[in-house]
């Protein structure tokens, strides 16, 4: 790509694409309050080493980032446990469902990484123990507000309250890990706090603002050491979308990880921060056309890991 200047007219012409894009993906509805949000929606922000951020779309409406906490938390309980939280979750791709019991039942209540709910569930119990959840919760909002340089980013507390209503699912993983001994706290507090944290609420701008002390850029805020973000940015590209993960690398080729509340949080190494959102979700649970609108901004742009 040639001067920054480029980069706007990219971002408005990938935007009136996707405003026009007859397959948007179905909308997550098994949590009744992400149900209600309209598909016609679409954010995209890319915020540079600068700190300069350019936008698409609606990127100051606000939207549930879910299993995108799941990175920051990861990040969180690095710095409080170290290389000791890999003793209770691996670093492998699953192939499965983010929500799938299998690989559980058959690992002995591991589970394979911290991006798939069960993982996440185990980050969670993990800073957890020896607080409160107010404690938790408040410093990962704390964490965010500082990689953001905002600090208006709250937990919507709808959807936490409808996630709480509907978590059957999660409750059951974190039962099965329990049973393992792989679950400190109980399990209804484990999920209780992962409930809120997921119904974090984030514009497309604060979310890419956020992302960037994964940028490994002079001018981010230096959150986590360079050798953590290099791990947590190759857990992302290889985890970051369940069973899409594969699929995702090989058409965008950067670290990414997705939520089902249709955004998408992706990270050009030294270059930007990008954050896309579209309710619209395709089959393995990932914003369809937040997926399409980066690849077509890596490939606009020559952006990828791989050269």
């Amino acid at each position: 790509m040639g001067a920054l200047s480029d980069l706007q007219p990219i971002l408005d012409r990938i935007g009136a694409e996707m405003a026009e894009a007859p397959d948007r993906g179905r909308v997550a509805d098994y949590i009744p309050e992400l149900a209600h949000v309209s598909d016609r929606q679409f954010a995209m922000a890319v915020c540079l080493p600068d700190g300069q951020c350019l936008t698409s779309g609606a990127a100051d409406t606000g939207f549930s980032i879910q299993s995108i906490s799941k990175v920051f938390t990861l990040a969180i309980a690095l710095g409080r446990l170290g290389d000791q939280l890999w003793t209770r979750v691996g670093r492998e791709p699953s192939g499965l469902s983010f929500n799938s019991v299998v690989q559980l039942e058959t690992e002995n209540g591991i589970p394979r990484n911290p991006f798939i709910n069960a993982g996440a569930l185990v980050v969670t119990d993990a800073i957890l123990t020896g607080r409160t959840p107010r404690e938790v919760l408040g410093e990962v909002l704390r964490f965010l507000r500082e990689a953001a340089s905002d600090d208006d980013i709250h937990i919507n507390k709808a959807v936490a309250a409808s996630e709480q209503a509907h978590g059957h699912r999660n409750l059951a993983l974190a039962h099965f890990m329990a049973a393992h001994g792989n679950l400190v706290n109980p399990p209804a507090l484990t999920c209780g706090t992962y409930f809120h944290q997921c119904a974090i609420e984030m514009t497309a701008r604060q979310l890419a603002m956020a992302g960037r002390f994964l940028m490994g850029a002079p001018g981010a805020a230096r959150l986590v050491s360079p050798a953590r973000v290099r791990r947590i940015n190759a857990l992302m590209l290889t985890c970051g979308h369940y069973d899409g993960s594969g699929e995702f690398a090989y058409r965008v080729g950067l670290p990414g990880k997705s939520g089902v509340g249709g955004g998408i949080l992706a990270i050009a190494p030294g270059r930007a921060s990008i954050a896309v959102w579209s309710p619209g979700l395709n089959e393995q649970g990932n914003s369809q056309l937040g997926t399409l609108a980066i690849e077509r901004l890596a490939r606009a742009t020559g952006w990828s890991v791989f050269g």
